[in-house]
């Protein structure tokens, strides 16, 4: 997979477990002077396991979360607007050979009653969320652009949403251009998994198949002039130490080559999905335990980042993850097109 030396992050996690209390200290005190951790630190946070240290990285994430963000919160409503899609990805309920949902695409008035919903509640922050597969008679660009210029167009009252973010298929230079142009905030894609027997397992078929095409979404976006982006990987595919060194070396990558990192970084847990058997077992479930680890260890290894919570973590884990080090959390999300009203 481009970008990602999986030999490189094999050996360190292996020689991670060689890190002394007193290297943990150093590494700690260099967090917490907000500055960015290499691989090989984070690598050495992740694979800490006394009670004792995981306390100290904690203490110290939670030192740096308040010391960047304070107690802001950015709270925003997912808005899925169509589950068409042609891929097939094992864990997720819209991939194209599950018969057990019916299937749905938004029409603008649609697009636009569902937004006047979010609004009467409070919500001016929304991610527009969509399959990878236009409704007939439109190509997915088009979808997607008339789908925000909707969003933004709604409004109760003097009430109008002032920022819309997309997590949407990968596009080409001149369909980011075209997505830039309708005025979105950050554009969100997600590797999923950065180890690619795994990626390739998970993905058979249909256009996410292609890990490289999807790893490179982020440079073509970039080059369309969109350089507010977003990356994440779903945990519960492989190893949680793993996909977080992925993420950490695809943000190495965007720092190197796009001289910008990621604006956000999200975290979601595999849950189970109606008609994907593999989500109700992931292969690699990550407890708790190891979850608020990763938080915490993205917070310390990227001070500036946003990392997104989503609203399936129960109240008690998203006031723990709140502190360790999560800045942005969605709220009311419903994953139906048209389920909010």
């Amino acid at each position: 997979m481009k970008y990602i030396n999986e030999d490189k992050i094999n050996n360190l996690i292996r020689d991670a477990a060689k890190v002394d209390s007193r290297k943990l200290d150093v590494i700690l005190a260099k967090a917490k002077s907000l500055k960015r951790l290499s691989l090989e630190e984070s690598a050495a946070l992740l694979c800490v396991n006394e009670p004792d240290s995981v306390q100290k990285i904690f203490s110290a994430a939670s030192f740096v979360k308040d010391a960047i963000y304070g107690r802001r919160v950015v709270l925003f409503a997912p808005l899925y607007i169509s589950n068409l899609c042609a891929n097939a990805c094992l864990y997720c309920a819209f991939k194209s050979d599950n018969p057990l949902i019916k299937r749905k695409a938004l029409t603008i008035p649609e697009i636009k009653s569902q937004t006047e919903w979010l609004l009467g509640r409070g919500h001016k922050r929304i991610l527009m969320v969509c399959g990878e597969e236009a409704p007939e008679g439109k190509t997915n660009i088009d979808y997607y652009v008339g789908a925000v210029e909707a969003i933004y167009a709604a409004n109760v009252g003097k009430n109008k949403i002032k920022r819309v973010n997309v997590n949407c298929a990968p596009l080409s230079i001149g369909e980011f251009k075209q997505l830039k142009a309708s005025g979105i905030g950050t554009y969100q894609v997600f590797q999923e998994t950065y180890h690619e027997e795994t990626y390739r397992r998970m993905h058979p078929k249909g256009p996410k198949s292609d890990p490289d095409n999807r790893m490179d979404a982020v440079d073509r976006a970039f080059k369309a002039g969109i350089d507010d982006i977003g990356i994440g990987a779903l945990y519960g595919l492989y190893d949680y130490r793993f996909q977080t060194l992925g993420l950490l070396s695809h943000v190495e990558h965007m720092e190197d080559k796009l001289k910008v990192g990621p604006h956000t970084i999200s975290v979601p847990r595999i849950e189970p999905a109606q008609g994907a058997e593999l989500s109700f077992n992931p292969p690699y479930k990550i407890s708790d335990d190891e979850f608020k680890k990763v938080v915490a260890v993205l917070r310390l290894s990227v001070p500036y980042t946003g990392i997104i919570m989503s609203t399936r973590e129960s109240p008690e884990m998203r006031d723990l993850l709140l502190s360790l080090g999560v800045s942005q959390i969605s709220a009311e999300s419903n994953t139906s097109p048209g389920g909010y009203s």
